[in-house]
């Protein structure tokens, strides 16, 4: 392959990334993060619901936050079953005696 496909190959690759939304830059971090590091921008380029949990778990993480008060009644508003007017009470039942 000559020098110039080659190159134009790599600006062919670079454009795609850029219609996708996805640039390219440089860090610098220590090597044994490496793998790590390329993993993660792996998976937040993935998109779908495990990137925006990982995106945000990233986010808490370097910006310090504590989880705000409140998450697991906004998890169970978003829960399928809101509105499905579930009957969920039990009948009363004395039990059984036991004889000591």
């Amino acid at each position: 392959m000559s020098n110039s496909a080659q190159k134009r190959a790599i600006e062919n690759y670079r454009s795609r990334l850029t219609e996708r939304g996805i640039a390219r830059f440089e860090i610098q971090a220590f090597d044994a993060d490496r793998d790590l590091l390329r993993t993660l921008a792996r998976k937040l380029t993935e998109g779908g619901p495990e990137a925006g949990q990982l995106r945000r778990a990233v986010q808490q993480a370097v910006a310090g936050e504590s989880p705000k008060a409140g998450g697991i009644l906004a998890a169970l508003r978003r829960s399928p079953l809101v509105g499905a007017d579930l009957d969920l009470s039990r009948p009363r039942e004395e039990g059984r005696k036991v004889d000591l």
